[in-house]
């Protein structure tokens, strides 16, 4: 999964995206997510850089993950 290319996010977390003109704004661990996978990160290794910083369990760091990456399909902010 990767991020659309249009999508546009400042430092702060808001997240905007042009092609349907809905804005949000992310808390500070969804800005990193969103970062990661700008950067072209896959989502495993979005997974072990987020384990390697935060002290979290794997099933509720992976559960997260997939809930927040499920949120971005369903408001089109994602390329399959």
């Amino acid at each position: 999964m990767k991020l659309k290319r249009n999508i546009a996010i400042s430092e702060n977390g808001f997240l905007f995206n042009p092609e349907t003109g809905d804005s949000f704004l992310l808390n500070p661990i969804a800005t990193e997510i969103v970062n990661f996978l700008r950067e072209g990160n896959d989502v495993a290794d979005v997974k072990q850089l987020l384990f390697d910083r935060y002290e979290v369990d794997v099933v509720t760091l992976e559960k997260n993950i997939e809930d927040f990456l499920e949120m971005l399909q369903h408001h089109e902010l994602l390329d399959r």
